[in-house]
């Protein structure tokens, strides 16, 4: 290569090939990273799970054998909806606010 100009074209050329190589490995690692990084945490969420569910087993037959549950069952319950829920509690808020009136009213 006598001319330096397309000398200078090939190395540039090879310079951005290494440096997109370069990226692409460090991508790569990185989304296998989190990748591993997301499969580990959704392992430790089941385990985590499964413990759970195998302590409420074992409360709950142990609660069935004695016969003296201290959670009351509703087999009726339904959940509410949200709105519903904040309704409820803005409500007690509502009047506790006002019994706490009426105290403040009748102790001075």
């Amino acid at each position: 290569m006598s001319k330096p100009p397309i000398h200078a074209f090939f190395l540039g050329r090879a310079i951005a090939e290494g440096i997109y190589e370069q990226l692409e490995n460090d991508i790569t690692n990185t989304l296998s990273g989190l990748g591993k990084f997301d499969a580990e945490q959704r392992e430790n969420l089941r385990n985590f799970i499964d413990q759970v569910s195998e302590k409420a087993d074992v409360q709950a037959k142990a609660g069935n054998n004695t016969g003296n549950s201290s959670i009351p069952l509703d087999l009726d319950y339904q959940p509410k909806d949200l709105q519903a829920i904040i309704d409820d509690l803005r409500y007690e808020v509502a009047q506790v606010r006002e019994e706490l009136k009426k105290y403040r009213n009748t102790s001075s």
